[in-house]
């Protein structure tokens, strides 16, 4: 089955790629995210690289958004620094937001090729851990 793809939320990209740019310096940052919440406002981060497997910029950004009190995110996608545009989630960052986020939408892609998918869309027949958990 082909995903169906969205609307492409261009303020969105255009938000990591500013954090990307303004706020990725070093080996430690080389990622943004952003994301749009449920009430619109959108929410960013960047990754904390580290050799023992630090976050990646959508991990740290469900935290971020929850300190904000975004705890319902629409859409996320991440943005690479030195404009490397686009970068879809890791296997680990997919299973993460599906487990906090079942219907988010996710913006993959590059160049001329980007658009929308539902995180389903980017795990097919995934593990859903709340669907194992007792009581």
């Amino acid at each position: 089955m082909t995903p169906q793809t969205r609307p492409v939320d261009h303020e969105l990209i255009r938000a990591a790629a500013h954090v990307a740019r303004t706020r990725c310096r070093g080996d430690n940052h080389t990622m943004a995210a952003a994301a749009r919440a449920r009430d619109g406002r959108i929410v960013t981060a960047v990754n904390a690289y580290h050799f023992t497997g630090g976050p990646c910029a959508e991990l740290v950004l469900i935290g971020t958004a929850a300190a904000q009190g975004a705890y319902e995110l629409n859409t996320i996608v991440a943005v690479g620094d030195r404009d490397r545009g686009v970068v879809p989630p890791c296997g680990r960052c997919r299973q993460v937001l599906l487990d906090y986020f079942p219907a988010l939408e996710v913006i993959v892609g590059e160049g001329e090729h980007i658009r929308t998918l539902l995180i389903t869309d980017l795990l097919p027949e995934g593990y859903v851990w709340a669907d194992h958990q007792l009581g």
